[in-house]
C-alpha cells in the first residue's frame, strides 16, 4: 500500500508539471516524500514505461505531459496541434523523387514508372518531436514544389493554397508497433519503443489519389479517441 500511495503522489505531482520541467533531483526527492532512494527509483521507472516521465541520463526525470487526443478522422497536424494551443512545426530530414515502383504504384494508382516526391518529416509540437511522417505525392500533381516550399509548412494548405487541390475522403488504418532505430533516433526515445503507427490514402473530390502517408506517432503523447453511438453499445440478441 505504502508504494501504491508513493505510485499516486508522484503521478499527482507529474500532473500539474509543464512538459519538459524535471523532477527534483532523486536524493533530493527522496527526502522530501520519505522514501529509500531504493523504492523511489522503481517507481519513477514505472512511470517512464507508463509513459508519464522521460528519462535523460546524466540529467534526470522530465514531465511528459497529458497525451494528446487523436481521433479516428484524417485531420492535419498542423490544424490538429493549433486546436490544442500546441505550436506545430516540422524538421525536414529529406526531400528526393523516386520512381513510383510496383507497391508505390499500386498505393498512388501509378504507373511503376511515374515519379513521386519522397519526403521525409519529424513532426513537432512546441518543438518537441511528436511524430516521424513518411509522405509520397505524385509529382505531376505538385509542380515546383521543392524542400524549400515544404520545410515547416502544411501540406494539405500548400495543396489547397498553391495546387488548388483538396482531401475530400480517403483511407486510414491504425496499427500499435514500436520505434525502429531510424524513428528512436528522430523521435529522441528508445529503441522499441510503443508507437501508433498510421498508414493513410487520401483523394480528390474526383476520386484522384493526392497522397500516401505513413506516419509514426509516440506511443507516450498519444491516445485515440471516438465517440460512440447509441448502435454501438446496444447488446446483441442471439436465437
Amino acid at each position: 500500500m505504502k508504494y501504491l500511495r508513493l505510485r499516486d503522489e508522484l503521478l499527482e505531482r507529474v500532473a500539474v508539471m509543464e512538459p519538459g520541467e524535471p523532477l527534483p533531483p532523486e536524493r533530493e526527492l527522496a527526502a522530501e516524500i520519505g522514501v529509500s532512494r531504493t523504492t523511489l527509483r522503481r517507481a519513477l521507472a514505472e512511470l517512464v514505461s507508463a509513459g508519464a516521465l522521460r528519462s535523460r541520463p546524466g540529467a534526470g526525470m522530465f514531465a511528459v505531459g497529458p497525451k494528446i487526443a487523436q481521433g479516428l478522422t484524417a485531420t492535419s497536424f498542423t490544424e490538429d496541434m493549433l486546436a490544442r494551443g500546441l505550436r506545430p512545426g516540422a524538421r525536414l530530414v529529406s526531400f528526393t523523387v523516386i520512381p513510383a515502383g510496383a507497391r508505390l504504384g499500386r498505393r498512388l494508382e501509378l504507373s511503376p514508372s511515374e515519379e513521386v516526391l519522397r519526403v521525409l518529416r519529424v513532426r513537432l509540437a512546441d518543438d518537441e518531436p511528436m511524430a516521424v511522417e513518411l509522405l509520397h505525392v505524385p509529382a505531376q500533381l505538385v509542380p515546383g514544389l521543392d524542400a524549400d516550399l515544404l520545410s515547416g509548412a502544411s501540406f494539405y494548405q500548400l495543396l489547397a493554397q498553391r495546387y488548388g487541390l483538396s482531401v475530400a475522403g480517403g483511407r486510414q488504418s491504425i496499427e500499435p508497433t514500436v520505434t525502429d532505430r531510424e524513428e528512436s533516433n528522430l523521435l529522441g526515445v528508445a529503441l522499441h519503443s510503443p508507437a501508433l503507427l498510421f498508414e493513410r490514402t487520401s483523394r480528390d473530390a474526383g476520386g484522384r489519389v493526392l497522397e500516401f502517408v505513413r506516419s509514426v506517432y509516440r506511443g507516450d503523447r498519444y491516445r485515440i479517441e471516438t465517440a460512440i453511438t447509441p448502435s454501438m453499445v446496444q447488446p446483441s440478441v442471439q436465437a
